[in-house]
């Protein structure tokens, strides 16, 4: 194990150690009941039910919890008059459980009071961090639940304060963690988001939930030309179809501008925004090698007619 692996290993532990403080879990009862946290989940899954009853196999497949202490939480759920427990009609093997009318209200007191205890950790938070912690636990469920579905709907929108900084800012964080360039790359974007013209140029930045995901500009080049600058899709976000979204943006500000012409400038690393390219009518016109931050890249001019 290299002191990097050790290093982000321990990020996590501390990130873990915090985040069980602040939400609760370390104290004895849950949300000031006589209830564990696992305990309270099983309270959450069988609500989710809506009324119907549950197999215990499939709560526990559910919550990949062992069926010995299952069937132990059942137990106490049980005696404590929460829950009903049956024998399926079609198969003897398996049980069925459901919420009594005194589970169902106990879930949702303790749901009102999990509700109330989140509504005051946002209370001291403006909404921007508001924003930013949404889309880093986003984030984190993106990276670790590879299952989960692609969030949305999206909303595309003209660039407003502080989106040209988040732009520079993701570009120079991402494409330093995903393919190791460096700072000499976030002062190149710097230095075209500077030459954005509102009153001439064209900007698009994409946002779920109210946090931004994605964003692309349409520059002039020359009098002929436009170009197609700076096409960035979150990981978070992607498989929405946003990156062909945002280059359609692109071209039809293009047309209705008057150019004849687009085109951009890639590196050949960057596959998912090359098939984008491609499946927008862009062919390669020119590439050549260079170097970013000691790293070795191929760059790209692609172009289409209007």
């Amino acid at each position: 194990m290299n002191s990097l692996t050790e290093a982000r290993i321990e990020e996590i532990r501390a990130f873990n150690r915090f985040y069980t403080k602040v939400i609760g879990v370390l104290q004895s009862g849950m949300l000031d009941s006589p209830y564990s946290l696992t305990e309270v989940r099983v309270l959450f899954e069988l609500a989710q039910a809506e009324g119907l009853a549950m197999e215990a196999g499939e709560l526990r497949r559910l919550l990949d919890l062992d069926a010995g202490y299952l069937s132990r939480i059942l137990t106490r759920f049980c005696n404590d008059g929460l829950i009903v427990r049956e024998r399926s009609a079609t198969d003897a093997r398996r049980q069925i459980v459901s919420l009594t009318e005194a589970g169902s209200l106990t879930f949702a007191t303790l749901d009102q009071r999990q509700a109330e205890k989140i509504a005051t950790l946002l209370e001291g938070l403006s909404e921007e961090d508001r924003g930013r912690l949404g889309a880093s636990m986003a984030t984190i469920r993106s990276v670790l639940d590879r299952s989960a579905a692609p969030r949305g709907p999206y909303v595309i929108r003209a660039p407003r304060a502080g989106d040209l900084g988040w732009v520079v800012w993701r570009h120079g964080s991402f494409y330093s963690q995903e393919y190791g360039w460096g700072l000499d790359f976030e002062k190149l974007v710097a230095g075209i988001v500077s030459a954005y013209d509102p009153a001439r140029d064209a900007g698009w930045i994409a946002e779920i939930d109210g946090t931004p995901v994605g964003s692309v500009f349409c520059m002039h080049k020359d009098d002929a030309t436009a170009q197609l600058r700076m096409l960035m899709v979150e990981p978070s976000a992607r498989g929405l179809g946003l990156g062909g979204r945002l280059v359609e943006e692109c071209l039809r500000h293009a047309r209705e501008s008057g150019y004849k012409r687009i085109m951009l400038w890639t590196r050949d690393c960057l596959v998912s925004a090359r098939r984008i390219y491609q499946a927008a009518g862009f062919a390669l016109e020119s590439e050549e090698k260079a170097v970013e931050n000691g790293v070795e890249v191929v760059e790209q001019v692609w172009a289409r007619d209007l």
